[in-house]
């Protein structure tokens, strides 16, 4: 990567696939601040990424609130530098079709997955402008391109973060900023073994999720935040304004 800023902001880096992605990153140079609502998770991963001599910084942040956002991005920027690169992954979801999402439960689905890339981005794309470069890349879901069976909100709140993304690519790529989504499938996270858990037999339901993979397994945060690496570095430079799908075949049968 080519960067002079070697600062990166990763949201939802508590676990998962933000935890990788942040990992992935202080693993090619970058300083990284840490971004979630999950305190004891933000210091699980500043200790793994110190373990392997790299520098983060955790920022506890409830990522739907506008102020909240801007002073997160502050703290970031005044504890590590001006970032060169942001991915946007803290992400929720909740099992109800239409009839059977609430309120609430559509409220905080789109407020983390989309309004909370919005905020984030909208507070980091000043400090990327000012440099001349930048890079922002989201972590959608085949879930927004494609319908899954109870997954209303998130299915909605995914494919509007594809077409911000795309929006985004458009609007700054003069600026010399890239924006890009990945959309992963089903993969191996503490969210899937919360839902696994939940399930009359976990074992069947994890069954049923790997057969939706042309290879019959899960994907691993780790492969996602390789993709994540490639886009942000120099060998991606080609790639804006795309969503890109990594599923294991599962939106090809």
């Amino acid at each position: 990567m080519t960067f002079q800023n070697r600062t990166a902001i990763v949201t939802g880096s508590a676990s998962g696939i933000g935890r990788a992605t942040a990992l992935r990153l202080a693993g090619d140079g970058f300083a990284v601040a840490l971004l979630d609502l999950d305190r004891t998770g933000l210091s699980r991963t500043r200790s793994l990424i110190e373990e392997e001599k790299g520098t983060a910084h955790e920022v506890p942040v409830d990522l739907r609130r506008p102020e909240d956002v801007v002073a997160a991005v502050d703290a970031a920027v005044s504890g590590l530098g001006s970032p060169a690169v942001l991915v946007n992954v803290a992400g929720v979801g909740v099992a109800a079709n239409v009839l059977e999402t609430t309120d609430r439960d559509w409220d905080q689905v789109l407020g983390v997955n989309l309004t909370g890339p919005f905020l984030v981005t909208r507070a980091v794309l000043p400090h990327m402008i000012s440099g001349g470069a930048g890079v922002i890349v989201n972590i959608a879901s085949v879930g927004g391109q494609v319908g899954l069976a109870r997954r209303a909100a998130y299915c909605a709140s995914k494919a509007g973060l594809v077409g911000l993304t795309r929006a985004v690519a458009v609007d700054h790529a003069k600026d010399g900023v890239r924006c890009v989504a990945v959309c992963p499938g089903t993969v191996e996270t503490e969210w899937i073994d919360k839902i696994l858990a939940d399930a009359p037999d976990p074992a069947a339901a994890r069954a049923a999720m790997a057969a939706r993979q042309l290879d019959a397994r899960l994907g691993t945060p780790q492969e996602v935040a390789a993709l994540v690496a490639f886009v942000a570095g120099a060998q991606g430079r080609f790639i804006n304004g795309a969503a890109l799908t990594i599923d294991g075949g599962m939106t090809a049968a």
